[in-house]
């Protein structure tokens, strides 16, 4: 869809809370699509001695073991001292390590960089007020090794993100959070954010770009993040059930939107794209399916599909947060629409 066109819907889009994309692009898993991963493993990631809750976040780190959170066995780490950040074998699904207790207020981002660090998005403010709005990079021990944002504190400024969804380093190290959760709300607060901001691999502030809204460049809640090979950062915009596509300086190169409503992004080693859509619905995206839509990032078309769990409805139910290991297996971590019917915080999608 051409620059102008988007343009022009702009004021129609952001009145009726439902992306011109949704209008236009009918759901390619409505066609038969080939699903790689037809082996469906409940519960992948025992927690010893407590129950899952909700997580957004999973991840593979250069060892090829699983990174994922938990939100300490509910939808909120706010006054639990449980560890949300969790190391899990690859094999066998035993947990390996956890840290960061009594750290997070709402941990919604996560990324494992090159070197094996663990950097983990705090989204929303704690009711004390001492956590939350944050980016914090953790050794793989758990050790802090650097702290982006003002604990607490809302705001759009250099040093304060409103919301900050998730968090991706680029092969030099520099640092890119998208930030604003509330934007893709049929209306917003008035104080919702929609932007990408962006560091030196030192922590300190280089540039951001877009606001709220559905015109190009523009982001009704970024939610996640993901690299190519060629460096292009791909954006799941998912109130406006797109994916854009920009260089490392915040130009926009591409718009596609043949993936749906994504919560979740991961390119493989073969730049294959794994968007995970949780949300779609009859209210935020009707006849849509949820699931895992499978393609290339040469161009906006899916290839095969993983359907979401059944649940007794059209679209299914399906995680947030999605990741690939060496051997193609697919991981989601399920959030609350899908926690229940998936029956823990993770699950594995195997090949035959």
């Amino acid at each position: 869809m051409g620059v102008a066109r988007w343009v022009a819907a702009g004021i129609a889009v952001v009145l009726s809370g439902v992306s011109l994309a949704t209008q236009e692009v009918a759901d390619p898993a409505r066609n038969p699509l080939p699903n790689p991963n037809p082996i469906v493993i409940k519960d992948w990631g025992k927690l010893p001695g407590r129950v899952w809750g909700s997580t957004a976040g999973v991840d593979i780190g250069p060892d090829g073991h699983v990174w994922a959170y938990d939100r300490c066995g509910a939808n909120s780490c706010d006054g639990s001292t449980l560890d949300p950040i969790l190391k899990f074998d690859r094999n066998s699904g035993k947990l390996l390590r956890s840290f960061g207790g009594g750290m997070f207020a709402f941990p919604h981002g996560l990324h494992v960089d090159r070197d094996g660090n663990v950097w983990v998005t705090d989204g929303q403010r704690s009711k004390d007020g001492t956590k939350g709005h944050q980016v914090i990079k953790f050794s793989p021990e758990g050790k802090v090794l650097l702290t982006l944002g003002r604990a607490g504190v809302a705001g759009d400024g250099p040093d304060t993100f409103n919301e900050p969804n998730d968090v991706i380093t680029a092969p030099n190290g520099d640092i890119f959070v998208s930030v604003g959760h509330s934007a893709q709300q049929p209306n917003p607060p008035p104080n919702a954010s929609g932007r990408i901001v962006k560091f030196s691999r030192e922590g300190k502030y280089m540039k951001e770009w877009g606001r709220m809204g559905s015109g190009p460049g523009e982001f009704r809640t970024p939610h996640a993040l993901a690299f190519d090979a060629r460096g292009r950062l791909f954006v799941a915009d998912r109130g406006n059930h797109r994916i854009q596509i920009f260089d490392q300086d915040g130009k926009l190169l591409d718009t596609w939107h043949q993936f749906s409503r994504i919560s979740g992004l991961f390119i493989d080693r073969n730049d294959m794209l794994y968007a995970i859509d949780s949300e779609s619905s009859p209210q935020r995206h009707p006849d849509w399916k949820t699931g895992v839509r499978i393609g290339s990032v040469k161009q906006d078309k899916v290839l095969s599909f993983i359907p979401g769990h059944p649940a007794g409805n059209f679209e299914g139910a399906a995680g947030e947060g999605v990741a690939v290991d060496a051997d193609g297996n697919v991981y989601a971590a399920e959030g609350p629409i899908s926690r229940k019917v998936a029956e823990g915080g993770l699950t594995k999608y195997a090949k035959k």
